[in-house]
């Protein structure tokens, strides 16, 4: 396991942790025992509830902080936020043949031109997924909000969100910190500073 802050200078970054073995059957005991830890309190007590988009979500006395998780293959990643939303997905990289088709369904059309230049065009579709879904997740929505309501570009390596659906307020209040936490997965975290129940 390992932990880290995804950027130094932001002093609301996230606090996430990588577990290479989480079989899906103990993925979120798994969460809910970091999150305890985290915050030094008892994983059977901890008191986690579900909305009814079945995003995870603490209740008092830590109704404050915000947690999410995403699970793929046997890797497990965790986050918690002591301010604003936090969404992270995880990805195992993979063969996709149909990356491009899928491109053109659900992102944007300057996406997919992206998409078509890479040379890594597996890995970077798994980018684009992860930065989508985990902005989602932090907003609260998921996927049925649609993965073409928010547009990214690459800037000197990294992904940044440029443009976005009005409710997912402005793309400069999002900062995203793409993850390779082992060498055959891909990920993201993404947060937005603010009270916790704000979406």
């Amino acid at each position: 396991m390992s932990l880290s802050q995804p950027d130094p200078h932001a002093a609301d970054a996230p606090r996430w942790s990588w577990h290479p073995q989480a079989p899906s059957r103990s993925a979120e005991a798994l969460a809910r025992a970091w999150l305890a830890q985290q915050l030094g309190s008892d994983p059977a007590t901890l008191p986690l509830a579900r909305d009814e988009r079945q995003r995870p979500y603490l209740l008092p006395p830590w109704q404050r902080w915000d947690c999410n998780w995403s699970h793929s293959g046997e890797g497990l990643l965790v986050a918690l936020a002591g301010r604003g939303r936090v969404g992270v997905d995880l990805e195992r990289l993979r063969p996709r043949p149909r990356a491009l088709e899928v491109s053109q369904r659900y992102f944007t059309p300057a996406e997919t031109a992206w998409l078509q230049a890479q040379p890594e065009r597996d890995r970077a579709f798994l980018r684009l997924w992860c930065a989508k879904e985990a902005v989602l997740k932090a907003h609260g929505h998921g996927l049925s909000f649609g993965l073409h309501r928010l547009r990214f570009e690459e800037h000197g390596g990294r992904l940044r969100l440029v443009d976005s659906d009005p409710a997912l307020g402005a793309p400069a209040d999002w900062q995203l910190q793409e993850l390779a936490p082992a060498p055959d997965y891909v990920g993201a975290l993404a947060w937005r500073s603010g009270a916790v129940g704000a979406a």
